[in-house]
């Protein structure tokens, strides 16, 4: 329980960082995986919703501009309300600042379960966009909730930024030096960003 409220503290060091980013990143692998079960779409992917309300635009379909853009909304809600969580337990000194979103984040989980199971059995048209909406704000929430703790290094519903860090150290870790001028430094890896990339 200890190691728990201290995965919430206000206070981090690095090993709590990437304690609680593995574990969002494991909670947004279920939940994306979860959605596509359900939905036949990932709801972490805000750039592939960014390019259908494009398309939305260019082709005139409204159905697929408005889907787009309630999902970016959500997703730009979750964060944003995380953001306000946080800030509030700030203000209030709370000694977990980051449980009221993770707590806010684990009972929307429920909803999710039921209308999950709802939409399995008795699809709606209504449902699904709903479960979208709902998931779409749950990957906000949490993906604010990685990046606030960790001061931005870490995000846990998408792994573009962890892959290109990934590739950046590597690249740097092959190279070769040779023989480098004086005033120029070695090109060296940095092992503490490759893993976080690799959480």
């Amino acid at each position: 329980m200890r190691r728990l409220r201290f995965l919430t503290n206000r206070h981090r060091a690095p090993s709590t960082n990437t304690a609680l980013g593995l574990l969002l990143a494991f909670n947004a692998g279920a939940v994306n995986a979860g959605g596509f079960l359900v939905l036949h779409m990932y709801t972490s992917h805000m750039t592939g919703f960014a390019s259908q309300l494009a398309d939305g635009m260019v082709l005139g379909n409204v159905t697929l501009l408005l889907n787009a853009l309630g999902a970016i909304l959500a997703f730009l809600t979750g964060a944003a309300v995380c953001a306000m969580l946080v800030n509030w337990g700030r203000q209030h000194r709370m000694h977990g600042v980051y449980a009221l979103p993770l707590v806010l984040e684990a009972a929307l989980m429920f909803p999710f379960g039921l209308m999950g199971a709802i939409t399995l059995t008795w699809p709606t048209p209504f449902a699904v966009p709903l479960t979208v909406l709902l998931l779409s704000f749950i990957m906000g929430l949490q993906n604010a909730v990685a990046s606030k703790t960790s001061g931005g290094s870490i995000r846990t519903t998408h792994m573009t930024g962890n892959i290109t860090d990934m590739g950046i150290e590597i690249g740097k870790m092959l190279y070769w030096n040779g023989r480098a001028k004086p005033a120029t430094p070695a090109v060296r890896h940095d092992r503490a960003r490759m893993r976080r990339a690799g959480a």
